[in-house]
């Protein structure tokens, strides 16, 4: 029997309809090709851990897939469980600009004065995969799934950030790059807000690449705190089905982190704003009763 070609594997299946909260599909394989057809598609991957939750995706999604909702993909080998792979495309997606990831003010201060963290791009790949799936439960991050993610960042398409302190890996982000889309797929920290520097620096490093969108996959207030806003999946899709310039390689060297902070430039009118904005009693001490 012939394979299906990996862009032929999701030609069919209309991602706009698919279940808002629910997967889209089962089935197919996790090889390089499939994998970036999957993420052009606005899709990527959540394996299931072991065969118990391959049962629970087949329970929860029978009547969905009677019904074509859900559909079934081929893989190359007939014989295996298409539940045990599952592909996602949630709505509303939450997307934010590259240029727009938010550190917070204090974190802004700390590392502009005390924290002496530097970062680096694709130097530690490997690691931060190993970090993101630490103690994760349910365990998506398999070690398959590991290692086609490993491949595609052998083929330029899978990046990620690495902050460093004192030679130490302290926290880290990947995600996978279509085109000026980037998907982030997970983030790990050993140091508080680490991995948060690490989304700006990435961000950072894709928009000077000449990235346009970042898209973080679940909505949750953590992902709205880093400046995501949750918008239809239709506006997502839509943007990976532009036909945009390619994006350059992805600077790698190592950089001080304290330039994703750089200092506001200070009002110049006394204490920020004029005095003739100063309520002319708020600092009046009274002297007498009346």
């Amino acid at each position: 029997m012939t394979a299906t070609a990996p862009e032929e594997l999701f030609a069919a299946l209309d991602v706009a309809r698919a279940p808002a909260d629910g997967p889209a599909a089962f089935g197919a394989d996790l090889a390089p090709g499939t994998l970036l057809a999957a993420y052009r598609r606005g899709l990527f991957p959540l394996p299931a851990a072991d065969a118990y939750a391959s049962a629970f995706n087949e329970a929860r999604a029978e009547r969905a897939v009677a019904a074509g909702e859900v559909a079934l993909l081929p893989g190359p080998d007939h014989g295996a469980d298409p539940y045990a792979l599952a592909w996602w495309s949630p709505d509303p997606r939450p997307l934010l600009a590259p240029d727009g990831v938010q550190l917070g003010r204090k974190l802004s201060r700390l590392l502009r004065n005390r924290l002496d963290w530097w970062t680096t791009a694709d130097q530690a790949f490997g690691e931060v995969l190993a970090a993101c799936a630490e103690g994760r439960e349910p365990p998506w991050l398999t070690p398959e799934l590991q290692e086609a993610l490993t491949g595609l960042h052998r083929l330029g398409a899978a990046h990620s950030a690495e902050v460093w302190e004192d030679g130490e890996l302290v926290g880290g982000v990947f995600g996978i790059a279509v085109g000026p889309v980037l998907s982030l797929d997970s983030m790990f920290h050993r140091r508080p807000d680490a991995a948060r520097v690490a989304v700006a620096d990435l961000a950072a490093r894709f928009a000077a690449a000449g990235g346009r969108l970042m898209d973080a996959q679940w909505d949750s207030p953590h992902v709205r705190s880093l400046g995501a806003a949750p918008q239809p999946r239709a506006r997502y899709l839509a943007a990976l089905a532009e036909d945009a310039a390619p994006v350059a390689p992805l600077d790698t060297t190592r950089r001080p982190a304290a330039r994703l902070a750089p200092e506001r430039p200070r009002d110049p009118r006394p204490h920020g704003r004029s005095r003739a904005h100063r309520h002319p009693y708020r600092n009046t001490r009274r002297t007498s009763e009346t």
